[in-house]
């Protein structure tokens, strides 16, 4: 099984690769699989060269495939007035239309204050909608607060927020069809027309 981490950070080190080095940690407890990690900051010249040219260097496809191939996706971005950052989405534009139909995924998103935690719902979920990402329902935040331990009200804590959306995706990783065995099962079209035909 494969696993694919895209994280949007843009310092080194950043709370978004953390966020996402603890989500990966969580779901590869319970379904074991092999980690590709995707840091867009070093992509992000590749990327827009991909946006003026027209196609991705080899740094760029590599990056594109990992993420199009794996079985499951964790993506985790800053969130910058209010949003997923331009980085974040001009990465997710190269990938071709459908290209993630199915495939589960997590996202979570990092930021100043717990305030903007609902942009996972107004942002990031209508984006994977979009791109028909079948996406947990456990979306992660995490605020600056959330780091230091101290739970309240408004962060419910960081810990059971990321073990409840990691057995989410766990468990979709370990009940989802290989998508090789989910082709060999499609019969073409005039095969099952020539089973309704009468026979003689």
């Amino acid at each position: 099984m494969k696993l694919a981490v895209v994280t949007a950070g843009l310092t080194q080190p950043s709370s978004s690769r953390l966020l996402a080095d603890r989500l990966t940690e969580a779901v590869t407890r319970q379904a074991p699989a092999e980690v590709r990690v995707i840091e867009l900051r070093d992509l992000a010249v590749d990327i827009a060269n991909n946006f003026v040219t027209g196609f991705p260097n080899a740094r760029l496809r590599a990056a594109i495939e990992a993420v199009t191939e794996a079985d499951g996706l964790i993506a985790v971005t800053p969130i910058f007035s209010g949003s997923y950052s331009g980085l974040f989405k001009s990465f997710f534009d190269v990938i071709d239309d459908g290209a993630l139909a199915g495939k589960p995924a997590l996202i979570a998103a990092t930021g100043g204050t717990a305030r903007h935690s609902l942009a996972l719902e107004h942002a990031l979920r209508p984006l994977f909608a979009y791109l028909r990402a079948v996406v947990v329902p456990t979306a992660v935040y995490a605020a600056s607060e959330d780091w230091g331990g101290a739970a309240d009200a408004f962060t419910d804590g960081l810990g059971p927020r990321i073990a409840r959306a990691a057995e989410e995706l766990a468990d979709l990783l370990l009940h989802r069809r290989p998508k090789a065995e989910a082709e060999e099962e499609v019969v073409p079209f005039e095969q099952q027309l020539a089973a309704l035909r009468p026979l003689g």
